[in-house]
């Protein structure tokens, strides 16, 4: 088990939230730390986007505390928790299919030039190099998103969230629709926003995609926490166990 130290760069302590009575998460604390990966895995219903939404700002909890570096901070909407650095990347992508990389990068925060006419020429430069940083291959500046593969559009997605400062990322089932190369593709973009720094939760149902690309993995059940492993000291069965029997290997915490 990594022992941590420091201050964790987000912690969710004794979270309760309810929805017309029924608590749909009962008293449930993660933590994360800068250049991890934490996977969120449960059964639909288990709670785990739920609890992932009062982090975002989508949704209010009703009872616990959320730390950012070990500072109490309420969120309260979407722009609360950006003002914290708090991104999420939704698999519908929040992307303009109409508009190229550079456009969508800068959607509502467009460049401007000292005319006030906005500045394409600024902003395809500043999306080439934060590209250049986060996925080298990309090479598609000029064509509307929607004419780019799943993987690609993924990669625009995060690139806005880190162009802006996010260090904390929340991504939900990122592979879902993807093949094995763009799979891969994923893989390689969040081993470089862990190199630098971001911590990066993780909602998954799939196990495979938690043991490539997760650290830790906790897992919930009936709005529960059952526990919190290392991902490199067990197995699928072990996880399995978990998410289905609520049952608990001698490896978790």
């Amino acid at each position: 088990m990594h022992k941590h130290t420091g201050t964790p760069l987000v912690e969710l302590r004794d979270i309760s939230i309810s929805f017309g009575g029924i608590k749909a998460v009962d008293h449930v604390s993660v933590d994360l730390y800068p250049g991890e990966v934490v996977g969120l895995l449960g059964h639909n219903g288990a709670g785990k986007s739920t609890l992932i939404k009062c982090l975002s700002g989508a949704y209010q909890k009703d009872a616990g505390e959320i730390m950012i570096n070990g500072q109490k901070v309420e969120i309260t909407n979407p722009r609360d928790a950006r003002h914290h650095n708090i991104e999420t990347i939704y698999q519908t992508l929040a992307l303009a299919d109409n508009l190229n990389a550079a456009s969508n990068l800068f959607l509502g925060r467009e460049l401007v030039t000292a005319g006030g006419f906005v500045d394409e020429a600024r902003m395809e430069a500043e999306t080439r190099k934060i590209m250049g940083r986060l996925n080298p291959n990309f090479r598609k500046f000029n064509v509307p998103v929607s004419a780019l593969s799943g993987g690609q559009r993924q990669s625009v997605a995060i690139a806005r969230a880190v162009y802006f400062n996010a260090k904390i990322l929340i991504m939900d089932e990122p592979t879902a629709a993807l093949g094995p190369h763009e799979t891969q593709m994923v893989a390689e973009l969040i081993g470089e926003l862990k190199k630098q720094g971001l911590g990066i939760f993780l909602i998954e149902h799939d196990i495979h995609a938690v043991m490539d690309l997760c650290d830790r993995a906790v897992v919930m059940k009936n709005g529960q926490r059952v526990g919190c492993v290392n991902v490199g000291d067990v197995t699928d069965d072990d996880i399995l166990g978990m998410i289905i029997m609520g049952k608990k290997p001698p490896q978790a915490y």
